[in-house]
């Protein structure tokens, strides 16, 4: 999974596992801390902590919008965050962490398609000159 998407799938996961009424403290805290790094990357960025906020009320809707503002503050190449991500994703998602689920590597692809139950259909021309 690219960063990015790890990133706002874990935000979008611990919003919609908080809701429920058993879930661990452990969650709570992974997406907090996950949250808070989150937010600290925004920092300065009226826009993005705004689109941050609307995220936790409307993860579907707000989806786009998030990844493109953590796309622009470079949140891809932050470390600490992806960490935090990975571990929420671990919490929530065990076997699909185990399986490598949140752990997919497109660099260098083309026509890539991540998540679950999608549908791409891809033409590849042959390059200028090829």
């Amino acid at each position: 999974m690219d960063p990015i998407t790890l990133i706002v799938t874990a935000l979008a996961a611990g919003v919609t596992s908080g809701t429920a009424d058993v879930t661990s403290a452990a969650v709570k805290a992974a997406y907090r801390k996950l949250w808070t790094l989150v937010r600290k990357r925004f920092a300065g960025r009226p826009e993005a902590e705004l689109v941050l906020a609307k995220h936790e009320s409307a993860p579907g809707t707000w989806q786009a919008p998030l990844a493109a503002e953590l796309t622009g503050v470079g949140a891809d190449r932050d470390a600490d965050l992806l960490a935090a991500a990975q571990a929420l994703m671990s919490l929530i998602d065990g076997a699909g962490a185990r399986a490598g689920k949140y752990a997919v590597d497109v660099r260098g692809a083309q026509g890539v398609q991540v998540g679950d139950l999608g549908r791409q259909v891809n033409i590849f021309n042959a390059p200028p000159g090829g």
